[in-house]
């Protein structure tokens, strides 16, 4: 197999890992390219390609995330991950909560070693040795960092799965009453302690805090109903975005995003609306 063969039987992998790391599908293409060069460069020092690329990415992502953390910390309101929109994951191993929109921001919550210890072994499937020689650890501090992972994200993992076409049907009455601003109907489509989140990045209009529960939902949109609602939707399609039910809307002013939480009850737990153009870029409405 040539070294480029190798290393493109590899990219797709490499990629996965890149973005949960990062939240960035941008930024995970940057660092796949960046893991590219250097294997380009390494030789016959890379003989083994699955491990050592796994190696660079992982260490090129925990390099980028130093420099992430900084600037979320004068991010314009709150932050979601950009987008990824794909089918059934491709690699068995993986399921689809891990990376739903939830998952990925309880990730964030960890430190760049926790977060990479724990995609490494329970997500990736690599062994502690295998974690260890990427990270530069030892197996001892692996698996401590990897308990105390699992410690914060017991709760990220959904204890419930919704079918997907009941779930796209309830992403769809939520469409079908925001547009016509029936109120009661997205009453009844909320569940109590509904979250909604959008992320503007200060680049486009969004709120500029969660909206936590039904009432506080509702009045967002009765807000946006108020002024004249949400710009006009000149294009719009389904879409699996991070594992969930959503769509993609082309407004006057970009693309918007929008990717639906269902609970165990049939209603909508959480909106997650990415209005940013900076993390929608590698879209289109089409």
């Amino acid at each position: 197999m040539s070294d480029v063969a190798a290393f493109e039987a590899q990219r797709p992998r490499l990629k996965r890992l890149a973005y949960r790391m990062l939240g960035s599908v941008s930024e995970a293409e940057d660092v796949v390219q960046d893991a590219w060069l250097r294997w380009d460069r390494a030789g016959e020092a890379a003989r083994e390609p699955a491990a050592w690329l796994t190696q660079t990415t992982a260490r090129l992502c925990l390099d980028r995330l130093k420099s992430a953390r900084a600037r979320r910390e004068t991010y314009v309101g709150p932050w979601l991950p950009e987008p990824l929109i794909e089918e059934e994951p491709a690699d068995p191993l993986e399921r689809a909560e891990d990376v739903s929109v939830a998952f990925l921001l309880a990730l964030e919550r960890l430190s760049p070693l926790e977060r990479a210890v724990f995609l490494l072994h329970d997500v990736f499937d690599q062994d502690y040795g295998q974690v260890a020689m990427a990270l530069g650890r030892d197996e001892a501090a692996c698996r401590q960092l990897a308990s105390r992972a699992r410690g914060h994200l017991k709760e990220a993992r959904p204890r419930y799965s919704v079918p997907q076409d009941q779930a796209m049907r309830l992403a769809a009455a939520f469409m079908s009453a925001s547009a016509s601003q029936d109120f009661s109907a997205l009453g009844a489509l909320l569940a109590e302690d509904a979250v909604l989140i959008s992320d503007g990045g200060g680049k486009r209009p969004a709120a500029l805090r969660p909206m936590v529960g039904r009432a506080d939902v509702l009045a967002l949109l009765k807000g946006l109903a108020w002024r004249g609602g949400l710009p006009g939707i000149e294009a719009m399609r389904p879409a699996r975005i991070n594992g969930l039910p959503g769509v993609i809307m082309k407004n006057p002013d970009g693309l918007t995003t929008m990717a639906f939480e269902c609970n165990a009850q049939g209603l909508l737990a959480a909106i997650y609306i990415i209005r940013n153009p900076e993390k929608l870029a590698h879209l289109s409405a089409g």
